[in-house]
């Protein structure tokens, strides 16, 4: 996939962490592909492109796909490339089918070579150790091995100040947790080389709830290594224009209970069953088992359904969160 630039000019981004600038002045060895996707994000674009540029880690470059703003997003952009140079932003035109669609358009783009990747929206808040913390896990884990780390989650509001914290997440990471629940958000993840390339066999036309969740599960149903920090590295803005917010108050969980009730959960599972199949060949035993305990039991009248996703073995992180799955194994939601 050819890299766009907005100039029209041939893409001169650098393909390999080798050409991304003077190894000499680099703060730490493993170079990070920063994967952004914006829309209409002028109002906090410059700050949060700011607490990337004061990361501990320097070896980053941002590839940045715009998905059609009218706001002065793109302005704010090349500002920055002009300021950091073409080797450290690219600026292209996303998919124009939403958010998941221009993360996932990113994220296999195949041109794009690094020794890490970490989405990032447009407008949260990174503590300039995020890239640090995180490394410092994922480089205890084998190259070959898939291997994601997420964070819980600082919330802010429009004028930087903290408001709460995303739910904090007790259970293990794992396939069976992954796959009826989404689990750190993509805000805060930064995965490893085999992690991505899980991505790119899936596909980037694959048709998932959010591109976040697909990766969760993908590396769990493959096999790999998950880390969630439980102390925050993000601040994740609040405010009215978000396409996806926190779950964390009781009106977004009472709007989200509504929505099991009428199916979306069920679809949203349906769409992730359906993905998966895309990938079968690469899961572990374990996650077969899970997958089609659960997938069978979905279909089936009340006892037999509640028992066969007893034994698939699925789980939800929080208390509130797996009442919510026994109603809808009950309800026939699922």
């Amino acid at each position: 996939m050819h890299i766009e630039l907005r100039s029209g000019v041939p893409n001169p981004y650098p393909k390999t962490p080798t050409e991304a600038g003077n190894a000499s002045t680099r703060a730490c060895k493993p170079f990070i592909a920063i994967l952004m996707g914006t829309y209409q994000g002028e109002r906090f674009l410059a700050q949060q492109l700011d607490s990337i540029e004061a990361q501990t880690c320097s070896d980053w470059a941002l590839w940045v796909s715009d998905d059609g703003s009218t706001d002065g997003t793109l302005e704010i952009l090349e500002k920055y490339r002009a300021k950091w140079g073409a080797n450290r932003l690219a600026i292209r035109s996303g998919p124009a089918r939403g958010f998941r669609a221009n993360f996932l358009s990113l994220a296999c783009d195949t041109t794009i070579k690094a020794d890490y990747y970490a989405f990032c929206d447009q407008d949260d808040l990174w503590d300039p150790d995020k890239f640090a913390v995180a490394l410092r896990w994922l480089e205890t884990i084998p190259a070959h091995t898939p291997a994601l780390y997420g964070a819980r989650t600082r919330l802010i509001d429009e004028d930087d100040r903290t408001i709460g914290f995303s739910p904090l997440f007790p259970k293990p990471f794992e396939f069976g947790n992954a796959l009826v629940q989404s689990g750190a958000g993509g805000n805060t993840m930064v995965f490893n080389a085999a992690a991505r390339a899980l991505l790119v066999e899936a596909g980037g036309d694959v048709i998932v709830q959010t591109h976040d969740w697909w990766a969760y599960i993908l590396v769990t149903a493959c096999g790999g290594k998950v880390y969630y920090d439980a102390i925050p590295k993000v601040g994740y803005r609040q405010h009215g224009k978000n396409l996806v917010g926190s779950n964390a108050s009781w009106l977004a969980r009472s709007y989200r209970f509504r929505r099991l009730l009428i199916g979306h959960f069920a679809a949203m599972n349906e769409r992730n069953i359906t993905a998966l199949q895309r990938m079968r060949h690469r899961f572990s035993d374990e996650s077969r088992r899970v997958l089609d305990e659960f997938s069978q039991a979905r279909r089936k009248w009340l006892i037999p359904r509640v028992l066969g996703v007893k034994r698939s073995g699925v789980y939800c992180q929080t208390r509130l969160s797996n009442v919510a799955l026994i109603a809808a194994t009950v309800l026939k939601r699922l």
